[in-house]
């Protein structure tokens, strides 16, 4: 030790070479001596690589290789999908809340999983908006659960009425916009109303209707005549023929006739109450037949009683 002291301070003993790296007076820290040292070593050529070291760099630059050829191809996703789905990402539950129209079939459908799709990969975002173009769907949401799980979350459009136009009825919103083609089942429960064009006047029509619960259960749909007024068709068959103007006081008044001489329950044909002065009925044919009689035998009698009086 006091030879080596004695060197360090410029005697003349052995001088041993400082084993770490330093730049003047600059000692390096802890931290980095190791890797330095390592550094130094290789240059002086006293580096010796291990066994396969070979083989590892040529590996590892064909596999940076591969990566960036497939990164240029545009495959690295499909790779990083296929990886990650076999080392326990794979979607295999999907938990599907909210909807009551929407097939369960058609969400998957636009789910666009292929068995081996994995959730690491797998774009939400493109995803929601497959799922929010269908039909009924208002609005969607899909949220990854970890490890294995999608769920997808969606609101419907609301189905105010049927809408009949030739031969195409479908299911529409308040606003007068097409949710879907007809389908049936409860759907069949929805007020009807037959136009050409999309009837928007039908939200008003219908509130109106609704202040007579008895009257409105007992129609069968709306027929708009050349989009200026209604004529509503009863279940038993009768027309009544609405106004232009004046819709709530034909509406009350066909109301009270019901009420007080339940007129609907007529053998007629329609009611008119396009006049604000007077109702016209139109009788059935067997009806008219039978008042024609029934006036003739009328006339008869009158004619025999004046007879008999002379």
């Amino acid at each position: 030790m006091s030879a080596v002291r004695w060197g360090r301070h410029g005697g003349r003993g052995a001088r041993v070479a400082n084993p770490y790296p330093s730049f003047g007076h600059f000692v390096l820290p802890r931290w980095l001596r190791r890797p330095a040292r390592m550094v130094a070593h290789f240059g002086r050529g006293d580096f010796v690589p291990p066994r396969f070291a070979a083989t590892l760099v040529s590996a590892a630059l064909l596999g940076s290789s591969g990566a960036y050829g497939a990164y240029l191809g545009g495959h690295m996703d499909s790779i990083v999908q296929g990886f990650t789905a076999r080392t326990g990402f794979a979607v295999d539950q999907i938990k599907v809340v909210g909807n009551r129209e929407t097939s369960e079939i058609d969400i998957l459908g636009s789910l666009e999983l292929d068995g081996w799709t994995s959730l690491i990969g797998f774009d939400v975002d493109a995803a929601r908006d497959r799922v929010a173009s269908l039909p009924w769907v208002e609005s969607a949401t899909v949220r990854k659960i970890y490890p294995h799980t999608l769920e997808v979350r969606v609101e419907e459009r609301q189905a105010f009425a049927l809408w009949q136009s030739g031969d195409k009825l479908s299911v529409i919103e308040r606003s007068g916009r097409v949710i879907a083609p007809y389908s049936g089942g409860k759907q069949a429960l929805l007020p009807l109303f037959v136009s050409a064009d999309v009837p928007l006047g039908a939200p008003d029509l219908l509130a109106k209707m609704d202040k007579f619960p008895d009257l409105a259960s007992r129609v069968k749909g709306y027929v708009s005549i050349g989009g200026r007024r209604w004529d509503v068709k009863m279940l038993n068959g009768v027309t009544v023929k609405l106004p232009e103007a004046g819709v709530d006081k034909a509406i009350a008044s066909l109301a009270g006739f019901e009420d007080k001489d339940g007129i609907l329950e007529r053998d007629i044909l329609s009611i008119d109450m396009r006049f604000p002065d007077r109702l016209v009925v139109q009788l059935s044919p067997e009806a008219n037949s039978a008042r024609q009689a029934a006036l003739l035998d009328a006339s008869k009698a009158a004619q025999r009683k004046k007879e008999t009086k002379i």
